[in-house]
């Protein structure tokens, strides 16, 4: 599918959580005001039910439900909504792309089945053009996170077959330490494909290399921090990009030494964003653990706001 800039993912796009209520329902009154914070923060693009958005944890219906509500808010505004519909099951998959196609979405994206993998890369692109003709006026990013799926393929491989199965190819949502075949997808096909970086604390690497856009967990939280790697580096400043950038890494590391998901879930919480907590299996962080983590946050001034 050709794209225009418009169309692509440039920028920062911010993986959303999917909001819960204490008791691990689904809270859909939340998006509103997860929706407005964003916003406020400058982002114009959200990715909604993927990893972050705890996808796998989800029923179908919660599913539907949840992108339908990002949509309807969305609908007229400045924000476009990418809908995560990748699914062991490819059948709710193509109901979820249909879903997003039908309620307006401005792009579908969808990681690789899981549980029985495709044995090929011909077998992975079987799979995906089943979903992405579930939605064919869609741009559909195959969502490359190997870490998560364990199915690693070689992307410029994917990208050479996918093309002529897939007519409506946007590119891949890379979120894989893999920067030589970064470069590659990049590259491929005269720059054909919209290639968004998805790992946070390497995004000015990425951008080193080439990358316009990122899509990311702690952009719910800590937006300015990317987009000042982002001006700085455009504006030739690799020292002030580096300090940024370190600053990210220190963020996500704190976060990881108490449970990343849950601890980033309670951060939206203290900014006045109650997303509330994560489900099983994810793990919430105990209130000892919390207390110390908003202590190092507050100490540090990693995220502004709190």
């Amino acid at each position: 599918m050709n794209l225009s800039d418009s169309q692509r993912l440039h920028g920062l796009t911010t993986a959303t959580h999917t909001p819960f209520h204490p008791d691990g329902s689904l809270n859909l009154t939340a998006v509103e005001r997860q929706f407005g914070h964003l916003l406020a923060c400058g982002i114009r693009t959200v990715f909604v039910a993927g990893t972050t958005g705890e996808s796998a944890s989800l029923m179908l219906d919660e599913r539907l439900q949840l992108a339908g509500r990002w949509l309807e808010i969305a609908r007229g505004t400045a924000m476009r909504v990418v809908v995560h519909v990748g699914s062991n099951s490819l059948r709710e998959a193509r109901t979820l792309a249909a879903h997003a196609q039908q309620h307006g979405a401005a792009a579908v994206s969808a990681l690789a089945p899981s549980y029985f993998k495709a044995r090929d890369v011909a077998t992975l692109v079987a799979a995906c053009a089943e979903i992405a003709d579930g939605a064919p006026e869609l741009p559909f990013y195959f969502y490359d996170i190997p870490a998560l799926t364990g199915t690693n393929y070689a992307m410029p491989e994917f990208l050479a077959a996918a093309k002529e199965r897939i007519p409506n190819l946007a590119g891949i949502k890379f979120t894989n330490s893999d920067q030589m075949a970064y470069q590659l997808c990049l590259r491929a096909d005269g720059g054909a494909w919209d290639v968004p970086w998805g790992l946070d604390e390497m995004l000015l690497a990425a951008l080193a290399l080439g990358a316009r856009g990122a899509v990311g967990s702690s952009y719910n939280f800590a937006a300015v921090i990317y987009q000042r790697i982002i001006a700085a580096f455009a504006r030739g400043d690799l020292a002030a990009a580096q300090a940024e950038q370190f600053r990210s890494v220190q963020l996500i590391q704190m976060l990881a030494r108490h449970g990343y998901l849950g601890s980033a879930k309670a951060v939206m919480g203290w900014l006045g964003v109650p997303v509330g907590p994560v489900r099983l299996p994810n793990s919430n962080p105990p209130p000892e653990e919390l207390a110390k983590l908003r202590a190092e946050l507050t100490r540090t001034g990693l995220v502004e706001g709190l």
